[in-house]
């Protein structure tokens, strides 16, 4: 039988709030448009002195935030060093620093180019930083799959501890994509939203809104965590992950990648469609993407359906932190007994199947499990299963 895997810790670096209580009080307020950036980011609360904080790319210094703030809250793991793993994905790593050397180089010469250029611009960076950091000598491995590598990530932390490789496992994603040339890019192919507005599964979506932050979950055997009496804040029954083979940015017709990895995660967890109560969907706020979401959902799941929102309406698409910040919106709903609603979605788009969509206000929730869903460009697919502690 497959070990049980628990959330005993949650750290979050988001526009809408830096920290996880911040974070969800950010859910459930009225977002800004545009672009959704970390407002006023010091990072020297988590480094020791200004120059190491100046050698680690954003996207790793939000990593190491968000992982500080998680293993605070998990306390004392209690574990031998090679038996804690970290797993933080990211879909294009320290961007900002490769960019910043490039014109360096450009305008300056060979010789102007840092010699950190490497270790902050590599995507493993992030997850390298978290495990020197803290001392943990397990497997650390980083996920590159878009805009599902934080959803892949927590899943292939939850395996390594079904399998026994590692007691506890530090998962989750990072993401510091704002660069001129990573806008321009995102704005060429027509991917942005071209007002500024996230607008998930409403008849006027055109785009989506870019963002950046970290999330990270401390992920724990059961028993063990159980035994050393920490305090479980979810499960995570299970995971899936699959490609849609198709197209290198558009989801496969009828969202059928979506359905088999839905599909799959259920599998895995154990569970039928009819026990999921909630889910936290990928909803981009793109054309396509949010209509191959809302057809998949409604072919798995029998009529009404869960409950479902996107958080993007606030946070916008942290591209390969999006997974890990929406994994770590369904543990705070599950505390809470709250889904924030999808902001932005005003007008359903009647072209698009009847699922039960929360709008204007909160839902409060009975918490049961749920499901959070990642697409990513490439065809990559990901969905993960979390449900309430024990006790809850």
């Amino acid at each position: 039988m497959a070990r049980a895997v628990a959330v005993t810790g949650l750290g979050v670096v988001a526009p809408c709030g830096v920290g996880a209580d911040a974070f969800w009080q950010g859910l459930l307020r009225v977002p800004e448009h545009g672009d959704r950036r970390v407002p006023d980011w010091d990072p020297s609360a988590w480094f020791h002195n200004p120059k190491e904080a100046r050698r680690a790319d954003r996207f790793t210094q939000f990593a190491l935030a968000a992982a500080t703030e998680a293993l605070e809250q998990a306390g004392d793991l209690n574990a031998e060093p090679w038996r804690v793993g970290v797993m933080i994905g990211t879909g294009i790593g320290g961007i900002s620093t490769n960019e910043v050397q490039i014109v360096n180089r450009h305008e300056k010469g060979d010789r102007r180019v840092s010699p950190f250029l490497i270790p902050m611009m590599m995507p493993n960076a992030a997850g390298a930083s978290v495990s020197m950091r803290f001392g943990f000598q397990g497997p650390c491995e980083s996920i590159v799959t878009a805009c599902a590598a934080g959803t892949h990530s927590v899943g292939a932390a939850v395996h390594a501890i079904r399998a026994g490789r590692c007691d506890v496992m530090i998962a989750g994603g990072s993401e510091a994509p704002f660069t001129p040339t990573a806008v321009a890019g995102f704005t060429n192919m027509t991917a942005l939203s071209s007002t500024g507005e996230s607008r998930p599964f409403d008849q006027r979506r055109n785009g989506f809104v870019m963002s950046e932050g970290a999330a990270v979950l401390i992920l724990e055997d059961l028993e063990r965590a159980e035994a050393r009496d920490a305090e479980i804040l979810a499960l995570v029954l299970g995971s899936a992950s699959t490609a849609d083979a198709h197209h290198i940015t558009a989801p496969a017709p009828g969202g059928s990648g979506a359905v088999l990895c839905m599909e799959t995660a259920l599998a895995d967890s154990g569970i039928s469609a009819g026990d999921v109560t909630h889910i936290n969907a990928h909803g981009t706020s793109t054309p396509l993407n949010d209509a191959a979401e809302a057809m998949a959902v409604a072919k798995v799941f029998p009529s009404p359906g869960p409950v479902v929102t996107s958080t993007k309406g606030v946070t916008g698409h942290a591209l390969g932190a999006a997974g890990a910040l929406e994994a770590a919106a369904v543990v705070l709903s599950i505390r809470n007994h709250l889904i924030p609603p999808t902001f932005g979605l005003e007008q359903p788009d009647p072209e698009l199947p009847h699922i039960d969509l929360v709008m204007g206000e909160p839902r409060p929730w009975e918490p049961g499990p749920a499901i959070s869903n990642s697409f990513g460009f490439g065809g990559h697919n990901g969905s993960v299963v979390i449900a309430p502690a024990p006790s809850d």
